[in-house]
């Protein structure tokens, strides 16, 4: 090392985190220098060209409902291509033949936005009366009184999402056949231990937005975002992982693995859940994995790009959809492009085989010789969710703080809304000392 530059305060991490507490800090005329430690910024939101196919790392979707994204980027630049709002759901009682079920593929559409979709929707066998009334008792608070219902899950009455809809009597086939699958994969949970209070904010969101995906892929929202932190006076370098933070004499001191040290008045900690015990004396958060296969059959199994869910839990895929339908530039011209996710299995795998197989009963298609681009197995793609619901402190010692969706909710909203969490503390903090300064 041959010296120690220095500046207000270093952002380590360039994912969507550490770039929004960047831009707040930047924008506030601090000297801001962010830290990454991969080839380029995004953190999760990455996206790949491969054999001109825009491979995301893991299935995701942008969902401009998400007030930090409306503040905090240009949604109409980054032309979101939606997904049609609705569900379809594969269908069959165990003891049918693999024949007769493959003809039961049933769609549910936002009756608000297809109302030409109600009398399939009810002939569906999935909307049974006084399930649909528990549901509506469940969901109405976070749609009438969001801000009611967090204060209180913050205060301590909340619960797991399988613990709330039991004491309703949610038990019908709009829980086993529809929800349940779809949000397993929304929510990397299998056994329904989220907080219940971020599953019905995370429901409302879906009611009052359409997402989508970016015509560049998802990576195109941390790319924006690098650009304002850019434009605002941040600089950004790649390639530097740092591997030890201390404090000094009144400031940060902070080791880059192959280049030289750093040093700040204060450091914004904006890294994984999985990385958090290497750099800070907190412990690890748990997270959840998945894991997402990209395949380019010749012909698309299906006309829509809805998403599609297996009713019958027969196979480890918790929803797949043709991405080339609802997002077009994902594939080249002429081609198409399948995705199918699972939960992660914590040890061994799922057999490609298996997801061959499942694959082509839900779509009711031969998979078997579906070209596959890639396999994406994301080990830590969301914080686990536990009640109750509220952030966690952006303070993590003198002079240092954290950011990240593991710090406020598994979300792109969480991970925007808790890098301007830090930022604007990290500032006051600073206002309320250089203040006792001068009064001293």
């Amino acid at each position: 090392m041959t010296g120690t530059a220095q500046h207000d305060v270093l952002v380590i991490g360039a994912g969507l985190a550490g770039l929004r507490a960047a831009i707040v800090l930047a924008e506030a005329g601090r000297d801001v220098q962010v830290l990454e430690a991969s080839d380029a910024v995004g953190g999760r939101q990455r996206t790949d060209l491969i054999d001109g196919f825009r491979l995301d790392r893991g299935f995701h979707v942008l969902n401009p409902a998400y007030r930090s994204v409306r503040r905090g980027a240009d949604v109409r630049q980054l032309r979101l291509q939606t997904f049609p709002v609705g569900v379809q759901v594969r269908r069959g009682s165990t003891w049918e033949s693999d024949a007769a079920d493959t003809s039961r593929l049933v769609t549910l559409a936002d009756p608000r936005r297809q109302p030409l979709s109600l009398l399939a929707s009810l002939r569906s066998g999935l909307l049974d009366p006084p399930e649909l009334l528990g549901l509506a008792r469940w969901a109405m608070p976070a749609l009438l009184a969001p801000r009611a219902l967090r204060k209180r899950a913050a205060a301590g009455s909340d619960r797991t999402l399988r613990q709330a809809w039991d004491e309703l009597g949610l038990r019908g086939p709009l829980r086993t056949e529809v929800l349940e699958p779809f949000l397993s994969g929304v929510l990397a949970d299998g056994r329904f231990d989220t907080s219940d209070a971020y599953v019905r904010w995370l429901v409302r969101l879906f009611a009052l937005g359409t997402p989508g995906l970016p015509v560049e892929g998802i990576q195109a929202l941390p790319e924006q975002l690098a650009a304002r932190a850019r434009s605002a006076g941040a600089r950004i370098l790649l390639g530097h992982r740092v591997t030890r933070l201390r404090t000094d004499s009144g400031r940060v001191e902070v080791e880059v693995a192959d280049a030289d040290a750093a040093s700040a008045a204060a450091v914004v900690v904006a890294v994984g859940a999985e990385h958090l015990t290497g750099l800070t004396a907190l412990a690890a958060p748990a997270t959840r994995g998945l894991q997402t296969w990209w395949f380019a059959p010749t012909d698309p199994p299906s006309p829509s790009g809805m998403l599609a869910v297996d009713g019958r839990r027969r196979g480890p895929i918790v929803n797949t959809a043709v991405i080339s339908h609802a997002a077009p530039s994902y594939a080249p011209a002429g081609r198409h492009l399948v995705q199918a996710t699972c939960l992660l299995p914590t040890d061994g795998e799922h057999a490609e085989g298996e997801v061959r197989r499942q694959l082509g009963e839900i779509w009711g298609a031969d998979a078997t010789r579906w070209p596959l681009l890639r396999r994406d197995d994301i080990r830590h793609a969301l914080p686990a969710q536990h009640p109750p619901l509220r952030p966690a402190p952006a303070r993590a010692g003198a002079r240092m703080y954290v950011a990240g969706d593991h710090r406020q909710s598994p979300s792109i909203e969480g991970a925007l809304v808790s890098g301007e969490r830090a930022a604007r503390i990290l500032l006051a903090d600073r206002a309320a000392l250089s203040r006792r300064h001068d009064a001293a």
